[in-house]
């Protein structure tokens, strides 16, 4: 994390604006672990209006530092004080535009979220109303979700072991010392996930 020399008038503003800030909705679906995850407009929408409002503005720029991509997410003050971070863009291909696009999009959104402390939150009504449970439970159920993430790509028509392979292949993913895709941690299944058009082409079964 970098910062202005002073921060002694964005802080305070940064205080107020998170006392503002809601918890960032989870709308988007993550077929992994089968459960809902905050997506980037999501998580703007939970802290832009309370940071505006308090004289801040969001600036994320793409980087270049040491042969490496990065987005650098601004909080930046009307007084000119600011406080940064940055936040690797990892791709699945090289020179590919929808897998730049994916992780793009991706490290936009843990850099604006971790900055603000943003946590995310349920949005199932659903659930929260708990309506007839027992019923539910004794309806039989259809289209039996994979139970793992090697069901899940095997039914995608992915090859588990290619796609690791391929992942291993990504600097600084932290796969390299994985013996099975199940080893995957939530974020690196939902960077899978969200270049999972590349994995269908380039590891099929």
């Amino acid at each position: 994390m970098r910062t202005s020399e002073s921060i002694s008038k964005i802080a305070p503003s940064m205080l107020k604006a998170q006392k503002e800030m809601s918890g960032a909705k989870k709308g988007s679906k993550n077929p992994f672990f089968k459960s809902s995850y905050a997506d980037y407009n999501a998580v703007l929408e939970a802290c832009k209006d309370a940071l505006n409002d308090n004289g801040i503005l969001i600036l994320q720029p793409h980087i270049h530092e040491a042969e490496r991509n990065y987005v650098e997410t601004i909080l930046m003050h009307e007084s000119g004080e600011f406080i940064s971070s940055e936040t690797e863009i990892i791709t699945a291909k090289k020179n590919d535009p929808q897998s730049l696009g994916s992780a793009i999009t991706y490290a936009r959104r843990y850099g604006l979220q971790s900055l603000n402390a943003l946590p995310a939150e349920d949005d199932d009504g659903e659930k929260a109303m708990n309506r007839n449970p027992k019923k539910q439970t004794a309806k039989k159920q259809t289209n039996k979700a994979p139970a793992t993430l090697s069901e899940y790509l095997i039914a995608n028509k992915i090859n588990p072991a290619k796609a690791l392979k391929n992942l291993k292949c990504i600097e600084n993913f932290g796969a390299d010392q994985m013996t099975s895709i199940e080893q995957l941690n939530q974020q690196q299944q939902e960077y899978l996930n969200s270049n999972i058009n590349f994995f269908v082409t380039n590891c099929g079964v």
